[in-house]
């Protein structure tokens, strides 16, 4: 019996919508971006800086401050700031599972957890055009820019999985299940995952 359920998700495709339906019809907790700003406290860096922290890639201006006061760096170890960060969500996912049933949104849960066999992992996928569609409709981004926007964020989506896992980004092969939440719909990707957390 699954008692976790991980989910990576493209942006648009509806996975953050999925896992909070899901975990509000089983009465369990969802974790998504609550992880990061956990981390993020943990390593005393400024809640200002939380919003660009957002799988950011390794390499990008809000690692670079790693090394400074404002950073957060309160010791001498020589990792940066990318891999601290990282360090810490594996530590509080890791916490996470061991407490109670939950659904976790991004944050490599999948990879990190993916020795458990009570846990379920799951990728949520659609074809670009839906996706843009879905981003206008959900995200309240300008029909000129969705493209654009999209784009971007699957690089740094990708960028922030391949870097942390070793893995590539959309190997379907390391999921145990993969929904297209376009042509399955939103409400059957819900009722097939709160079906299984159950059976």
């Amino acid at each position: 019996m699954y008692k976790i359920i991980t989910m990576e998700r493209e942006f648009g495709s509806g996975g953050n919508e999925i896992g909070r339906r899901v975990a509000k019809k089983l009465g369990i907790e969802l974790y998504d971006r609550n992880i990061l700003v956990e981390a993020a406290k943990r390593l005393d860096i400024p809640p200002i800086y939380i919003g660009d922290l957002e799988e950011t890639a390794p390499g990008s201006i809000i690692f670079n401050l790693s090394k400074t006061a404002i950073g957060g760096r309160k010791d001498n170890s020589n990792l940066p700031m990318s891999e601290k960060l990282f360090l810490e969500e594996k530590k509080i996912i890791e916490e996470i599972v061991e407490k109670h049933d939950c659904v976790i949104v991004g944050r490599c849960a999948s990879f990190i957890l993916k020795d458990r066999k009570d846990c379920l992992k799951v990728f949520v996928h659609a074809d670009k055009d839906y996706r843009i569609e879905r981003a206008i409709q959900t995200e309240k981004i300008e029909p000129g820019q969705a493209e654009d926007f999209l784009r971007k964020s699957d690089k740094r989506r990708s960028s922030f999985y391949n870097t942390h896992t070793g893995w590539k980004w959309g190997d379907l092969s390391k999921f145990d299940l993969c929904l297209n939440s376009k042509s399955l719909g939103m409400d059957t990707c819900v009722e097939l995952l709160t079906g299984m957390m159950q059976s």
